[in-house]
């Protein structure tokens, strides 16, 4: 009988009595790993390092889905989204050598957007390691820094822990990217499969820091007693599955509450108590209010530069409790007053047991003060534009009108992604999927696909700027090799949008290298078999948008808005965020 190496312990042990013992190769037990963590559809592309698996999959196609997207970084943006929109952990599987650096820009964005991935990538035989061998790349070593874990395999036998350990790690805290790599003679090795264990506990690691009474008792009497507090929630809250701890929290408690762009969709965009987003191009109030507050209750978010503006001008008059799974966000940033450690699911509902019921009335009235005048200075324009060029914003009101706030919206990066956050309505939560922290063009086409595979009952609309869709549109194919139903939106203003904002604003209107010009989208999704059109007149922009969401299958819709429409309110990179400009 074999024995095992238990990789947490390091001890050898026996199989359990009446265990069943298989003789497996590598790749098999990969695969069992991915039954038994109830994986369902991997995204990924094959090649010469990985093809041992490959073969394997042949076998298992009844019980695993593989999309075959058309690059690593398609595949693993698309494991991304299907992370975000179902709550499950993504599996994304590619070779080695490029195949494995292709998914570097993705593991960066799903590090710094806390989003769960399970990565396995094809290696060279272990004999030839560190021969320069054909396709070989030191993968471990260049993405440990943009992982949260990640592990080379060249015995067979470690597989079944090691992924164990792997899916654990990923989802358990503060959810990451894991990358685990496997040489070519670990895919094919034979060994003694004594069934899979699901990994809950690993000695050293804790995923949840333990809540502790005396902060929430300390956060609690500052609650109670501030005249003028201030919620702030970012996705910690949709990670954490507490929104309706939160919901209750804040209804209790009366304060507003105001998002990151990773925090929208947490809470209904239409709540009373949802005053807007944060950031440099965030909603007037919130950010002004900022700088009013005497208790600042930060939720989830990690205070990231796009959302405190200067931080030596940052809410210094208020007191700051910042609720946070992971200790190591808590002081990195902003100087706290109570530091609450937890899952958010346990620590909002005892905060919600120790506050007091109030409302805020007159509080909550200056944000909708606010509001009020960027409605008149800012959003009718942007919204309700009576002539001229079609402004990106009318296109999310009409979106809204139609879907009903009911769709996952994906956004790519740019102009386009503010105006999608600032104006989209959500009422569901797991709906708003973009890239918050690495700010990654090319993202919102293949992480559509992953959205809609995550969630296939629901309606799934990417929202593309020119620049970034020609980054990733080869995943056209993946739509039309899979039939895939996704509504494509470019919203084409002939230029990269935000860097020409900032080019008019801060550089005298010296565009250099940002006019960009685009094929006709509408023929190049024929050429993939995807129906499409292109409107350029406001008065066939609800029809044109009622054919993209009603059509059976998937559609692109190009809309011609104006060339050098500026996205307002903005916070000056430098500047405190009570310095927002409304123009």
């Amino acid at each position: 009988m074999s024995t095992t190496l238990d990789l947490l312990t390091n001890k050898e042990t026996l199989p359990a009595a009446g265990t069943v013992v298989r003789e497996l190769s590598g790749s098999q037990a990969v695969l069992e790993a991915c039954i038994a963590e109830g994986v369902d559809t991997i995204f990924g592309y094959p090649g010469g390092a990985i093809m041992p698996i490959y073969d394997a999959l042949y076998d298992y196609h009844d019980k695993l889905k593989h999309i075959l997207v058309r690059h690593e970084q398609g595949g693993i943006h698309a494991g991304q989204g299907y992370a975000r929109s179902s709550g499950k952990v993504g599996v994304v599987f590619a070779t080695s050598g490029p195949g494995a650096t292709n998914l570097v820009t993705g593991l960066a964005d799903a590090m710094i957007d806390s989003t769960p991935l399970v990565c396995i990538t094809g290696q060279v035989f272990a004999h030839l390691l560190g021969t320069d061998a054909f396709q070989e790349t030191d993968v471990v070593n260049i993405t440990t820094p943009v992982t949260k874990w990640n592990y080379q395999i060249t015995d067979a036998t470690e597989i079944p822990h090691v992924l164990a350990k792997a899916f654990y790690i990923a989802r358990s805290g503060r959810p990451g990217p894991v990358l685990i790599d496997i040489s070519k003679n670990a895919q094919i090795q034979k060994f003694n499969y004594e069934g899979y264990t699901r990994c809950n506990h690993i000695r050293s690691y804790r995923p949840k820091p333990i809540v502790r009474k005396e902060y929430i008792e300390a956060a609690a009497k500052l609650i109670n007693e501030a005249k003028k507090p201030f919620v702030i929630f970012g996705q910690g809250v949709i990670l954490g599955k507490a929104e309706k701890e939160f919901k209750a929290f804040i209804e209790k408690s009366g304060i507003p509450a105001a998002w990151t762009i990773l925090g929208l969709s947490a809470l209904p965009t239409d709540h009373p108590q949802n005053v807007g987003m944060l950031g440099m191009h965030g909603n007037y109030g919130p950010n002004v209010l900022t700088n009013d507050c005497d208790v600042l209750i930060a939720v989830g978010m990690r205070f990231d530069d796009r959302v405190t503006g200067r931080l030596d001008k940052y809410a210094k008059q208020a007191q700051i409790i910042h609720l946070d799974i992971d200790p190591a966000e808590i002081n990195k940033n902003v100087k706290v007053a109570v530091p609450v450690w937890g899952d958010c699911k346990e620590t909002l509902p005892q905060l919600t047991q120790l506050v007091e019921a109030k409302q805020h009335k007159e509080w909550l009235a200056l944000f909708n003060q606010y509001t009020a005048e960027e409605r008149e200075a800012v959003m009718e324009a942007a919204l309700f534009p009576k002539s001229g060029e079609m402004t990106m914003g009318e296109v999310i009101q009409q979106l809204n009108e139609l879907t009903n706030g009911d769709a996952i919206i994906v956004t790519d990066v740019g102009q386009h992604q503010m105006v999608a956050c600032r104006y989209a309505k959500f009422n569901t939560s797991k709906s708003n999927i973009t890239s918050g922290g690495l700010g990654t063009m090319g993202f919102a086409l293949p992480a559509a696909i992953g959205a809609k595979f995550g969630a296939l009952e629901r309606t799934v609309v990417a929202i593309i700027g020119d620049g970034g869709f020609q980054m990733t549109l080869q995943e056209l194919g993946t739509i039309m090799q899979t039939g895939l139903n996704v509504k494509i939106l470019i919203l084409n203003n002939r230029f990269l949008g935000m860097v020409r904002q900032w080019q008019e604003l801060f550089n005298d209107k010296r565009y250099s290298f940002v006019d960009i010009q685009s094929p006709d989208y509408v023929q190049l999704a024929k050429a993939y078999g995807i129906d499409g059109s292109s409107v350029a007149d406001r008065t066939d922009l609800r029809a044109a948008l009622s054919t993209m969401l009603q059509s059976s299958g998937s559609y692109l819709l190009e809309v011609m808005v104006g060339k050098e429409n500026n996205v307002f309110p903005m916070v000056p990179q430098g500047c405190s965020v009570s310095e927002i400009r409304l123009k």
